[in-house]
């Protein structure tokens, strides 16, 4: 006979299906990308899922193939019941620091859903300031389905971003590492200096100005 005891991972299932199923009102998964690297605006979703049209699939956007991100962003976007994207710029991550650009973009998501959800459940350990109730999840985007087409939206869109970066600034091979610190990034940063989308307070930005 198997122990009452559950695992940490299965206490937060329980713990989460219980918040979701027992709250009425409509629930919207918030969560980010671009946090970490060195250049371009984090990105944030919103998502509202609809439970008649459920999307298969759908987990952490980094465990995910991009050709399967793609096919799941478009997915999301025809089946929610409505979703939203938003950014801090890099002027804003320089501003305020990412963590709080971060979350000014998570707040700009959110208000940027067409409908008002009464209840937001946002990946990691901090909130942004929101008029309705709001839950943070640390791995919330392997948890909970909408946190996680939140989180595919969110990345989704920041490498399309790079990509299109990657056309004006070919030097740096953005649409390869995606403004990540790899050695190939830090390699053309110091060959080639920053460009006008590199976060200036960034310490391996910083030591190249």
């Amino acid at each position: 006979m198997r122990s009452s005891k559950f695992s940490r991972a299965e206490l937060a299932v329980v713990k989460q299906a219980a918040l979701v199923w027992g709250d009425a009102g409509l629930v919207a998964g918030v969560d980010e990308a671009g946090r970490g690297p060195l250049a371009g605006p984090v990105v944030a979703a919103a998502v509202i899922l609809d439970d008649l049209q459920p999307i298969r699939g759908l987990a952490d956007s980094k465990v995910l193939t991009a050709r399967r991100r793609e096919k799941l962003f478009d997915e999301i976007r025809a089946k929610a019941l409505c979703c939203s994207i938003a950014q801090a710029s890099v002027e804003e991550i320089e501003q305020i620091n990412i963590l709080q650009a971060t979350l000014l973009a998570m707040r700009r998501a959110v208000e940027g859903l067409r409908l008002k959800p009464n209840l937001v459940l946002v990946d990691g350990n901090r909130l942004p300031l929101l008029p309705m109730r709001a839950q943070a999840i640390v791995k919330g985007d392997a948890l909970v389905a909408a946190i996680s087409a939140a989180s595919i939206l969110a990345k989704v869109q920041r490498d399309r971003w790079c990509v299109e970066l990657d056309q004006q600034y070919p030097q740096y091979g953005f649409a390869r590492h995606k403004g990540y610190g790899t050695v190939e990034h830090l390699a053309a940063l110091r060959l080639h200096g920053a460009c006008p989308q590199h976060r200036k307070t960034f310490r391996p930005v910083a030591e190249v100005l």
